[in-house]
């Protein structure tokens, strides 16, 4: 009788490992009938679509397994395989061939005052890996959209999300059985790509949903 109780307490443990473990089934746009937006620039002319670029550098980034380590750098880049979410953003916008360092650092150049929160000081260091100054960035100069994560069909791989005042991400290809997307985003308690984009929603809320079409 005592095998057979060790047998089933073995079984149970197993059970809850797998059931706690197993990965969930991921989908894609196509399960929900929802057509990929493909952008009409290639910017690096590698025969890439930009939000195809954008989506394969955040992916790349995911697969590094970056170490979350928030540091001040002279220079202005970390070095590869660390940083913080702002890093995923100018690596994944690298990977289509943007300089997203020097296109803020110009901005913030020429009209510092539209960046309030600065208060006319700059510092080309880490002003663009702060997300309040890559928000006014994207917001002048990308194509701003709806921050409901449950308008399914209005969220496209390798968009770019802001939760609160201190988090972003890129979306992912993959969907949750309900056809919310996946994220890709860079933090200290959570996989790089993961279907957690309502948690962050609930947490933070949305504070901004861009494409990148730079104009």
């Amino acid at each position: 009788m005592r095998k057979w109780l060790i047998f089933v307490f073995l079984l149970i443990i197993v059970g809850l490992f797998f059931f706690f473990n197993f990965p969930s089934k991921k989908y894609s746009a196509k399960d929900f009938g929802i057509e990929i937006i493909k952008s009409e620039i290639d910017f690096d002319n590698d025969g890439i679509d930009d939000y195809s670029d954008i989506l394969e550098g955040a992916k790349k980034e995911a697969d590094k397994k970056i170490k979350y380590k928030s540091t001040y750098y002279e220079g202005g880049y970390p070095p590869d395989g660390e940083g913080v979410a702002t890093d995923l953003i100018w690596r994944s916008l690298k990977n289509a061939g943007y300089d997203l360092k020097s296109l803020i650092d110009e901005d913030i150049k020429n009209n510092i005052d539209k960046y309030p929160h600065l208060e006319g000081k700059s510092d080309t260091n880490i002003d663009f890996r702060r997300v309040a100054n890559l928000k006014v960035f994207f917001e002048r100069h990308c194509l701003v959209l709806t921050n409901d994560p449950y308008e399914i069909d209005k969220w496209m791989p390798g968009d770019i999300v802001a939760f609160g005042s201190n988090h972003i991400g890129i979306i992912s290809d993959y969907r949750n059985k309900d056809g919310i997307a996946y994220l890709i985003s860079l933090s200290s308690d959570s996989k790089m790509e993961d279907d957690n984009l309502i948690e962050w929603y609930n947490k933070r809320g949305i504070t901004g949903h861009y494409r990148f079409l730079y104009e």
